[in-house]
């Protein structure tokens, strides 16, 4: 029996088992809290902030671009976003199969969109679909219930007024890589930046500075209120050399054709107008491309995306001839009186290169060759100059390199040499092959824009770089930065040499192969070319008898008024339905009609000569 104040042991041992066990609950309970606190505290702490106080991007509107009259060629607008925070969704496969439907999106799309986001900040919104139909903000705005975590924000959107007019110069924006990310400390998942063209090469400029907002939110992460704001700076303007008019009267010359129009001045390297067709509308890729479109496009046989004028590369055919002219003047291979007989063909080794002509030209001299485009004259010039000089004087004309053009992925063409062909083959050099060269066929290619470039080079004896943003303004007007035009190079020969040339290329227009580019009032200067693409047997065929990707290149150079050039132009027509003359200086004569009229409405002063 136990005494009054006596304790059974199976009571002991019950009171020490409980003591025990609430001394390890206790230390089970300290030591989650100094992993909460001490060890986790500052994550801890973030996280609870964030859950009452977050901050908000801002993203700044991106700069306009307006033509050199001021014409708005891209802008920017309001646009609602669908934004959706993670961490608020709580039932997250819930919350993105409920969503997806009413973004016109499959639920795998709607969850490509988080995946994408992954390793972003807690808390951070992640832009499912920007750009959002007026259907699929109402839906979201009557289905907020059904959607925690979901939101609609208000952001800037890119805006490209005429649509496909000038896609291949002004390039597009889209949302940015992880690899854009990686490599620019500013950028952060879900940025959009420029991509293409001008949008990509003037980023810096056109992106501005973003802002943000201190907000404090609910358990639900609802907005209660703003605590603090700081604005975002616009980007600046950009105020191109391209003349809109001009350029909408390129593209209505061209037309239908797969090609290219350059108008330069060869006065600064300005860029007046530059059309590359077929083209595209940047607007599909302003929220995201849909993959329907973006398969059309780049499996469409005409290749809507490449810039033909800066991208493309094209033998120049006979517009070539104009640098081996002047090369021949001066080296002193020939004079304005040396005459050479034409016969309708060249029999050179085992070959027989022909002349365009076939009863041939007769007797010519250099000006009578580049009127009449004599092949001949230029199998036999070429040969005496060598393809080394003729590739020295075609790089002092812009050809064989980029002609630094900023809107990027420009391409160099290629003039080639003996040096090339060792390097590129290790063989010699074949003298046969200068002859195709000295034609601007063989191995030789330019773009329209070196091409552009060249004949505006003859016309004033100065290489400018082509200029496409005269200068940045801000947001209010003011000059942050004008572009000089800056010189390439000065072309290395006489003025007599540049003379006769000259004279020779008005004749081409006034009673040549250029002469449906004549003007009636206005001395024109040009050349024209055609390019073949494929030999098919030993009787050359006409364009009706071919395949449309084996008919032959249509080209067409020049500059205008004669006397002092204010506008050069280059004219491509892809696989033509005829020569340079047919098809591209009727195209050229048109953007130089619309020229001198745009330029006399705007100032009251008719440009005549003839």
């Amino acid at each position: 029996m136990f005494g009054v104040h006596e304790v059974s042991p199976v009571v002991r041992r019950r009171v020490s088992l409980a003591m025990t066990f609430a001394v390890v609950v206790v230390l089970l309970l300290g030591a989650r809290l100094w992993h909460l606190q001490v060890l986790h505290g500052e994550e801890m702490a973030a996280l609870s902030e964030n859950n009452r106080i977050r901050l908000r991007r801002d993203p700044a509107t991106r700069g306009r671009v307006v033509d050199r009259y001021g014409a708005v060629v891209i802008d920017s607008q309001a646009s609602f976003d669908a934004v959706l925070v993670p961490e608020d969704a709580r039932d997250l496969p819930s919350v993105v199969e409920t969503l997806a439907p009413f973004l016109g999106q499959t639920t795998a799309e709607t969850q490509a969109a988080l995946d994408r986001a992954a390793g972003r900040p807690a808390f951070q919104e992640v832009t499912i679909k920007r750009n959002l139909a007026y259907d699929e903000v109402a839906a979201i705005e009557t289905h907020q219930v059904e959607l925690p975590g979901v939101s609609l924000r208000v952001t800037p959107s890119r805006v490209y007024p005429h649509g496909p007019s000038l896609a291949h110069v002004l390039g597009y924006v889209g949302e940015v890589t992880q690899e854009e990310v990686e490599r620019h400390p500013n950028y952060r998942p879900g940025d959009v930046v420029g991509k293409a063209g001008l949008e990509r090469q003037w980023e810096a400029d056109l992106r501005g500075v973003e802002g943000g907002q201190q907000i404090e939110v609910d358990a639900l992460g609802r907005e209660l209120r703003v605590l603090d704001e700081a604005e975002a700076v616009p980007g600046h303007t950009l105020v191109l050399s391209v003349d809109l008019a001009l350029q909408e009267a390129a593209e209505r010359a061209l037309g239908d054709n797969a090609g290219a129009v350059v108008a330069l001045d060869p006065r600064n390297g300005d860029v007046l107008a530059m059309v590359s067709e077929p083209s595209f509308d940047p607007n599909a890729f302003t929220g995201g491309i849909k993959p329907a479109l973006w398969r059309e496009l780049t499996t469409h046989p005409r290749h809507p995306l490449n810039a033909r004028a800066t991208q493309g590369q094209y033998p120049p055919g006979s517009t070539f001839k104009i640098i081996v002219a002047a090369a021949a003047l001066e080296e002193g291979i020939v004079n304005p009186f040396t005459r050479i007989g034409c016969p309708g063909y060249l029999a050179f080794g085992n070959h027989t290169f022909r002349c365009w002509k076939h009863g041939g030209h007769g007797s010519v001299n250099v000006h009578d060759a580049l009127v009449g485009s004599c092949d001949v004259f230029f199998y036999q010039v070429g040969s005496r100059l060598g393809v080394d000089t003729i590739a020295r004087y075609a790089r002092e004309f812009g050809l064989g390199a980029p002609t630094g053009i900023e809107i990027g992925n420009e391409r160099s063409g290629l003039m080639p040499d003996s040096a090339w062909k060792k390097q590129r083959f290790k063989q010699p050099w074949q003298k046969g092959e200068t002859l195709s060269v000295a034609i601007g066929q063989g191995a030789v290619t330019a773009t329209p824009l070196q091409m552009a470039e060249a004949v505006a080079t003859i016309a004033t004896g100065v290489r400018y770089q082509p200029r496409l943003v005269q200068r940045v303004e801000a947001i209010d007007g003011s000059l942050v930065r004008e572009i000089p035009p800056r010189v390439a190079a000065k072309l290395e020969v006489r003025d007599t040499v540049l003379k006769q040339v000259q004279e020779a290329l008005v004749d081409v227009v006034s009673r040549g192969t250029g002469k449906n580019a004549k003007l009636p009032d206005i001395a024109v200067g040009g050349k024209t070319g055609t390019s073949q693409v494929v030999t098919i047997g030993r009787t050359r065929l006409k364009a009706s008898q071919m395949k449309w990707n084996q008919r032959d290149h249509a080209w067409f150079v020049a500059f205008a008024p004669a006397e002092e050039p204010t506008i050069a132009i280059a004219t491509l027509v892809e696989h033509a339905d005829g020569g340079g003359g047919a098809v591209a200086a009727p195209i050229a004569k048109e953007v130089l009609k619309a020229y001198f009229r745009l330029q006399e409405e705007r100032t009251g002063v008719r440009v005549a000569q003839n």
